[in-house]
């Protein structure tokens, strides 16, 4: 029996960006907040199904979603918005096309939605492939106004300073989920967004404010030391060319981050995340988020390559599912994107898109000391430094 080793991690008040926090913020529009908003239709601003707009589906891709923006920061393509938008389409394109070509036949389904309040985004799908269980990659962009309780969601640490009436906002980021079939390749979360908000013309309801947030994390079923350190020396890499104390910083945050309480372990193995940073230069910030999605590929590419095509038994698929299993406890009980989504009635299909296709519970399961799927545990338990 594993005993944990570990002190509890940071509360849910210490990640400032409360909806758009980790993987299952991965939604046709990829992020809970992002589909829950709509313009408040009574002075007395309650954030309940009745208000939530439903994503309009779309004939085809615009060339961008910041067309039509009145108020708030240029929307030029030269813009941080714009700057933005323009990476995660990019990131989009790039991964889903590398995930096509590693799995050598299935194809993304795509679906264009467009908000009423405005923006929209892009959802790709990819399903029962040779390589790929499930694969998810959104990309959203979205603005309009939020009810005073949705900021101070999203944003707890403001709650004594926003004032009745709706703030203005605007959100935009990539999030994806990967799962393969093979039970010796991981499973692959990775999510970058940025956010802004601001101070209504007639009656200001909160400060002028924007963060970025976001992170690349991994969740192997069983472990491979080589893969573990190449993957987590890429994000080491990738956060040393802006800050060096960033790997260590948002490694730790990454492991408190995804843990299972009631488990007392991790999901995976991390990698790194971040959220409500805006104490740098906001380029440096930008180009930052733009170095971490354009890492994925590098970072966790290779590894599928390698461990796609492994032999493996039906013990070890089992083992699988029951890792998938604990990915599943996560995302719908701690993740606060997803509790976000379920709790204002966003729409379930795009909440609950990062979940894989198939996962399995068996009562009491203790994997043999010294077993490979004990030491993957032990590692989910007491997380380690890898490099």
């Amino acid at each position: 029996m594993l005993t944990p080793s570990l002190t509890a991690p940071p509360s849910s008040s210490s990640a400032a960006l409360l909806p758009f926090s980790h993987s299952p913020s991965i939604r046709t529009p990829t992020f809970a907040l992002l589909s829950t908003l709509s313009t408040p239709r009574k002075p007395q601003f309650r954030l309940r199904a009745s208000m939530i707009e439903k994503e309009v589906p779309a004939a085809e891709r615009p060339a961008t979603f910041l067309r039509g923006i009145d108020e708030g920061p240029s929307n030029s393509p030269d813009s941080v918005r714009g700057r933005f938008e323009r990476m995660i389409r990019e990131a989009q394109d790039s991964v889903c096309a590398a995930i096509e070509a590693a799995d050598g036949g299935a194809r993304f389904k795509e679906d264009v939605w467009s908000r009423p309040g405005g923006g929209g985004g892009i959802s790709r799908v990819l399903q029962d492939g040779a390589v790929w269980e499930k694969a998810g990659v959104n990309v959203s962009v979205v603005y309009g106004v939020m009810p005073p309780e949705a900021y101070r969601a999203a944003n707890p640490s403001q709650n004594g300073n926003v004032k009745p009436g709706p703030v203005p906002f605007f959100a935009a980021g990539i999030s994806s989920v990967l799962h393969p079939k093979n039970p010796f390749a991981p499973t692959l979360h990775f999510n970058y967004r940025y956010f802004e908000t601001d101070a209504p013309k007639d009656a200001p309801g909160a400060p002028r404010q924007w963060w970025f947030g976001g992170g690349t994390d991994l969740t192997p079923a069983y472990i491979f030391e080589e893969d573990v350190k190449h993957f987590h020396q890429v994000q080491k890499n990738t956060c040393d060319k802006f800050n060096s104390d960033f790997y260590p910083r948002f490694k730790k945050w990454c492991d408190d981050y995804f843990y299972i309480k009631h488990r007392g372990e991790r999901r995976g193995l991390g990698g790194i995340f971040f959220d409500d940073l805006n104490s740098y230069d906001q380029d440096m910030l930008l180009s930052f988020a733009t170095e971490c999605a354009n890492s994925v590929i590098p970072a966790y590419l290779p590894i599928i390559e390698k461990r796609k095509d492994t032999p493996f038994t039906d013990k070890h698929k089992a083992w699988q599912q029951l890792r998938r299993g604990r990915y599943v406890e996560f995302n719908l009980v701690y993740d606060r994107g997803t509790t976000f989504g379920l709790k204002t009635g966003g729409r379930i299909e795009s909440i609950l898109v990062s979940l894989p296709l198939t996962a399995r519970w068996e009562y009491d399961h203790q994997p043999e000391e010294g077993s490979e799927e004990w030491k993957l545990l032990d590692a989910c338990i007491n997380p380690k430094e890898w490099l």
